[in-house]
């Protein structure tokens, strides 16, 4: 039975008409209860980043200014979430979380955190409502720890993944898959590894096969041990930033390719949830419950 990830710091109160869908944080383990996806013995409260984890991937001088909370106002408007000890705070569950959840994943081949995936986060600044980069940071730990050899991160939010490709650039250790919008934030995108840019309006049939093409072949070239997956939903087409076109059965499918993909293979997957942004957070939520859904047909104990 593998893990997911939940703390009530994910969902920071911000103040009203924030365009940041907070709420998704707190709906989406209820959901994921009440539709019978998980069951409570499947969830576990993270512990915060440890200071030393942070400064595997940050540099001392943005961590200090994020922990006093003097990050320059320049600064906090490219997040564009408001600065505060309670914000940190919960960056570094949400760090925290990724990392036990990659631990979690070594053993049981899977695991599932309800927050993460701040893929614009850079070593040394923040943007696009991302403060730390918690796939880069649970990638150093994995690596620094000898718990991993050889990481594929794949990232399938709408938006490209410019901290993943910045932070990692000349890491050749890791390997940066970032599927996203050609046309969309953000304006420029720092080369990663593999950099798939899809034209507007793409939809299940021209995306599915794109994937299904690009995934296996990079496994196969590249033969990681580990995946970070980035399963962001704001690939569908109800999404008010994401110019793509997927539907709620499209986004399922995508998410039992990767997660089967990676089972089928034995290499063990951690995965966040990125972006999502619809006007009705019950979509987002729904969007988000799909692929724990996929997790629990792929990974369900025999009876």
């Amino acid at each position: 039975m593998f893990k997911v990830a939940h703390h009530p710091a994910f969902a920071l109160t911000v103040p009203d008409g924030h365009r940041f869908p907070m709420a998704k944080y707190e709906m989406l383990p209820k959901k994921l209860l009440a539709d019978g996806i998980i069951t409570a013995d499947q969830l576990f409260t993270p512990t915060m980043a440890s200071v030393n984890e942070i400064l595997t991937t940050h540099t001392l001088q943005y961590w200090q200014m994020l922990d006093s909370c003097t990050l320059p106002p320049k600064e906090c408007r490219k997040i564009g979430l408001p600065m505060s000890p309670d914000l940190i705070q919960r960056e570094r569950y949400v760090v925290g979380a990724t990392i036990q959840c990659a631990k979690y994943a070594l053993a049981d081949g899977i695991s599932l955190s309800t927050s993460g995936g701040t893929h614009h986060a850079f070593a040394d600044h923040g943007e696009g409502f991302c403060v730390l980069n918690d796939v880069c940071v649970a990638s150093h730990v994995l690596l620094k720890e000898n718990l991993a050899k050889r990481i594929l991160i794949v990232d399938l939010d709408v938006h490209q993944g410019n901290g993943n490709a910045s932070i990692m650039a000349g890491n050749d250790d890791v390997f940066v898959m970032s599927m996203h919008g050609d046309k969309n934030y953000p304006y420029h995108k720092p080369k990663s590894d593999l950099d798939i840019g899809l034209a507007d309006s793409v939809g299940d049939d021209e995306y599915l096969p794109v994937l299904k093409y690009h995934l296996p072949k990079v496994l196969d070239e590249f033969a990681p041990d580990f995946v970070f997956y980035q399963a962001g939903v704001d690939v569908l087409a109800q999404d008010r930033l994401g110019r793509i076109s997927l539907t709620m059965n499209g986004l399922y499918e995508r998410e039992k390719f990767v997660i089967n993909t990676a089972q089928q293979r034995q290499i063990p997957i951690a995965i966040v949830m990125g972006g999502g942004y619809a006007p009705d957070v019950d979509v987002i939520v729904k969007g988000h419950s799909l692929v724990f859904k996929a997790a629990q047909t792929i990974f369900k104990p025999p009876a």
